[in-house]
């Protein structure tokens, strides 16, 4: 006798449903494809949120639980409201958003899915159907711990919360790792009364939400790119735990697409900066170090008429933007001075250091918002070898990631860290408001360089004078 799919229970919804996902599956990696690049991310975004419809459509009316029933009307329509809710504020909320905030953003977005992931475990731990303990309480600390390191980065970058820097930090995380470990072995390995199973869920989440307050807390400088990036591939992970739970594919590989490119990025921006993950985070970066004396010699001005000479008659010019730029709204400015200078003949190119601005591709999403052709952007390791035949640097609120400290003083908290090594050109002119520090917290020996003039300034104010010059000569 033949045995169909219908004498096995699965029924041609079913299978049009595990289709989906794999349609949804295809979608997710040609989204990630496309988004590699700027000048097809928007494709990429599109392509990706389609395979998410799919998802969530199909799964909405034709996934059945393991008695066999399909999801109830009334959660279907909850559901749909939560959904629809959820994309109008979602969309007011990039619409209106603006790019100094939008580490901030991410950090908000990393935050929600954690959470979510978290709820799911936290809610289907004490569910009898339920026989992957082990998954559950892995995406409830996964999820728990990426829900309170995001919304601690979301405060750092907003200027809500201030660095803690201590040793005892670090022992104490290392001691509340190994107390959240010995205590999921034991609500595994033992068997307890449901009251019991609720109550230690419930500490463990207490547990999970210290740890990711206390991990983000002592971070500080350049590795906030870094930690924002393994935030999100902890969210990654957490959705596809949460996956498992319920056994929904397109949770499944949602999430390890998203885990495993946040950790690809994590390491890739951690090689860039010769530093390892656990250095990053246990050490601290960019916070307690012994900042460089102040006392290193006079810094020299240099007014908007001779900036604007000489940058007309250089051959060619390297701009360095960093988080200034972003807080001033000058992209766009800083576009016409490139296009200007091009005018004139100048090779003009951008220099992007891998941790510049507030989170990874900071710079790269700005100045693609100015439209600055992507051909004009150069990585660090690719614009280096150049600079000493460069006429003149530009640094448009860019600090740490050009101080020459991280090459030349080990004393620094930054020593290490690969730089674009502006303090090579023949000239270079940094813009800057005032003689504040970076993000780490310490003094640019750049500043003092005998090749260095400062033009001081609001960078959009500033940059708007210089083409303005320019435009006269």
């Amino acid at each position: 006798m033949n045995t169909t799919l219908y004498d096995l229970g699965i029924t041609a919804g079913d299978v049009f449903l595990e289709i989906s996902y794999l349609v949804a599956a295809i979608l997710f990696v040609i989204g990630l494809k496309l988004m590699s690049h700027p000048e097809s991310s928007r494709k990429g975004n599109i392509w990706a949120g389609g395979g998410m419809i799919l998802a969530m459509i199909t799964t909405l009316f034709l996934h059945r639980d393991a008695s066999g029933n399909h999801i109830a009307m009334l959660n279907v329509i909850v559901i749909v409201i939560a959904i629809i809710v959820g994309g109008v504020v979602g969309t007011i909320v990039a619409r209106k958003v603006k790019m100094t905030a939008m580490p901030q953003l991410v950090s908000l977005f990393n935050a929600t899915g954690g959470a979510a992931s978290a709820l799911v475990a936290l809610m289907e731990y004490s569910n009898p159907e339920n026989t992957s303990a082990l998954v559950t309480l892995l995406g409830l600390i996964i999820g728990t711990i990426a829900f309170s390191g995001s919304m601690i980065a979301y405060g750092k970058l907003d200027g809500k919360v201030g660095d803690i820097f201590a040793d005892w930090i670090k022992y104490f995380n290392i001691i509340t790792l190994i107390i959240i470990a010995a205590l999921t072995y034991y609500m595994i390995g033992f068997s307890h009364t449901m009251e019991m199973q609720t109550t230690l869920s419930y500490v463990l989440l207490g547990l999970a939400l210290i740890y990711g307050i206390m991990f983000v807390m002592p971070i500080g400088g350049a590795d906030m790119p870094v930690v924002i990036s393994l935030l999100n591939s902890l969210t990654g992970i957490a959705a596809a735990l949460a996956g498992f739970i319920y056994g929904n594919q397109a949770m499944i590989l949602g999430g390890i697409f998203v885990g495993s490119a946040g950790s690809i990025l994590t390491l890739l921006m951690c090689k860039a900066m010769n530093r390892s993950l656990v250095s990053v985070i246990v050490g601290s970066f960019g916070g307690g170090g012994t900042a460089i004396s102040s006392e290193q010699g006079n810094i020299k001005e240099i007014s908007l008429s001779d900036a604007s000479v000489l940058l007309s008659y250089s051959q060619s010019v390297v701009i360095v933007p960093g988080y200034g730029l972003a807080v001033a709204q000058a992209q766009h400015i800083c576009n016409e001075l490139v296009i200007l200078l091009e005018n004139k003949g100048v090779e003009v190119k951008f220099a992007i250091h891998p941790v510049a601005g507030r989170m990874p591709g900071h710079m790269n999403v700005l100045l693609a918002e100015a439209d600055v052709p992507y051909t004009k952007l150069a990585e660090m390791d690719d614009i280096n070898p150049s600079l000493p035949n460069t006429d003149v640097v530009i640094i448009i609120g860019a600090n740490d990631v050009v101080n020459p400290a991280a090459n030349d003083d080990p004393a620094s908290p930054i020593y290490g860290m690969p730089i674009i090594n502006a303090y090579e050109a023949k000239n270079i002119i940094v813009m800057k408001r005032g003689m504040g520090k970076g993000y780490a917290g310490i003094e640019n020996a750049l500043f003092f360089n005998e090749k260095t003039r400062m033009l001081f300034g609001n960078a959009k104010d500033t940059l708007q004078t210089l083409v303005a010059e320019i435009k006269k000569l």
